[in-house]
């Protein structure tokens, strides 16, 4: 279902797939190439949030925000996921932001104000606390997470490859 909240409807690109069983609800972009999976609750009610483009959101995860009360939104946290991230399933994000190229691993949990660096793997069940920043290419590991240690060349290049390949796999199913 897409949603409008308040008067603001969800802005989507065009070609991004999005199953029917998803929500996405509000204050809420979606740029090219993107895709969001069965079971996903995208909430952009009370802030807002804004996907890059080629970055799936897999089954049965949930992205949502943290209540502004300034008028400049300040005092709340948006969440931001940019361009080539893989969200895998079961992911919950709050507030927070994944910067480009990232791998957000299965039931990982991501927190208000966290920010995850470019070319970086957050690994299962990974628990990410509040205003938690990690450097780029960091493999993050734990609960609470904690960075392991620095990505290889390769890894970082599968990254790439994981966006790629969901990319062509949404085309099978529009």
């Amino acid at each position: 279902m897409i949603m409008e909240f308040q008067g603001v409807s969800p802005r989507i690109a065009s070609d991004v797939f999005v199953a029917p069983s998803a929500d996405i609800i509000g204050d809420v972009t979606i740029a090219e190439e993107s895709s969001v999976w069965f079971g996903c609750v995208i909430r952009g009610d009370v802030n807002s949030i804004k996907i890059g483009k080629r970055t799936s959101i897999q089954d049965l995860s949930m992205i949502h925000v943290t209540h502004f009360k300034k008028a400049d939104r300040s005092d709340g946290f948006a969440t931001t996921i940019g361009n080539d991230v893989t969200i895998a399933h079961r992911v919950m994000l709050h507030g927070c932001t994944i910067e480009d190229a990232c791998l957000i691993g299965m039931s990982a949990t991501i927190l208000d104000g966290a920010v995850i660096g470019t070319e970086s793997i957050v690994g299962a069940n990974s628990l990410v606390t509040k205003n938690k920043i990690f450097p780029p290419r960091s493999l993050i590991m734990g609960n609470p997470a904690k960075v392991v240690r620095a990505l290889s060349d390769e890894e970082v290049s599968s990254l790439y490859a994981s966006s790629a390949n969901y990319v062509r796999f949404k085309a099978m199913y529009q």
